[in-house]
């Protein structure tokens, strides 16, 4: 089964209520007259912070636009201070969680394994995995491919069957002037794609770029890639409609090719 066209945006931590919730207010206006998202031929998800996601969940009722946050605990509801439980996000209506992001590895030392646990969660929960991988330095793009391969192996042990969104972040083009060359990111992602698909496990899962992703680049990567994962340049709605308009033309062009 062939993914939609998937475009998703992270907020992180840059907006506060008021902005978010204008933020929430407008895309939601401009999703519904939006074609191929209103149609489910693009698949638009956003990931708020925490405080934001039931403002979120309330802005895009009615929508098609998703709602995922941007962490899951790897434990169960119980004793565990401070910690937001995939049960909780599930009962909210959450419908993705970011597992694995550079910035929870780099500043909290999340490891594969903790990621995988967290995958573990959220899939038996109903919430599809956005698992973030990349390279941490610039590699060629064959021993990127093999070391990213090899994290998403790692990543995925254990984790019960169900699809995931891999998003392949390189380290270093996070936060970048500018996103990995073309060649680089059509090389890793084919790669992650024929690993997903030899995994029946992982049926209908999708591979998108994230990494200083803006408008341009799906047109030029989008056979090899299923769609992107925007941080800042999704800040401005007029960027980030940009993106939809070629993600709708990559999925009219995936319709028209003979299965």
């Amino acid at each position: 089964m062939t993914p939609p066209v998937t475009v998703g945006v992270s907020l992180k931590a840059y907006f506060g209520q008021e902005r978010a919730q204008a933020w929430f207010a407008e895309l939601a206006r401009r999703s519904s007259v939006h074609p191929a998202v209103a149609a489910g031929r693009v698949r638009l998800f956003v990931v708020p912070t925490y405080l934001q996601v039931l403002p979120a969940l309330t802005a895009f009722r009615g929508t098609p636009v998703l709602v995922g946050a941007q962490d899951v605990s790897e434990f169960p509801r119980g004793p565990y201070t401070g910690e937001v439980t995939a049960e909780d996000l599930a009962e909210a209506g959450v419908s993705l969680a970011e597992i694995g992001h550079a910035e929870r590895r780099r500043f909290f030392g999340e490891t594969d394994i903790v990621t995988a646990r967290k995958a573990s969660a959220a899939i038996a929960n109903g919430i599809t995995p956005v698992l973030c991988i990349g390279e941490s330095e610039r590699l060629p793009g064959s021993a990127a491919a093999l070391a990213n391969v090899a994290q998403l192996s790692h990543a995925l042990a254990g984790v019960p069957a169900g699809p995931v969104i891999v998003a392949y972040e390189p380290v270093w083009a996070i936060g970048a002037s500018e996103p990995a060359d073309d060649e680089h990111i059509r090389a890793t992602t084919r790669a992650l794609r024929v690993a997903l698909a030899a995994d029946p496990a992982r049926a209908g899962s999708a591979v998108i770029y994230g990494g200083s992703a803006g408008p341009g680049l799906l047109g030029r990567v989008g056979h090899d890639v299923d769609g992107l994962f925007l941080g800042r340049f999704a800040h401005e709605l007029d960027a980030l409609v940009a993106v939809l308009d070629e993600a709708s033309a990559l999925a009219s062009a995936r319709e028209s090719v003979p299965s």
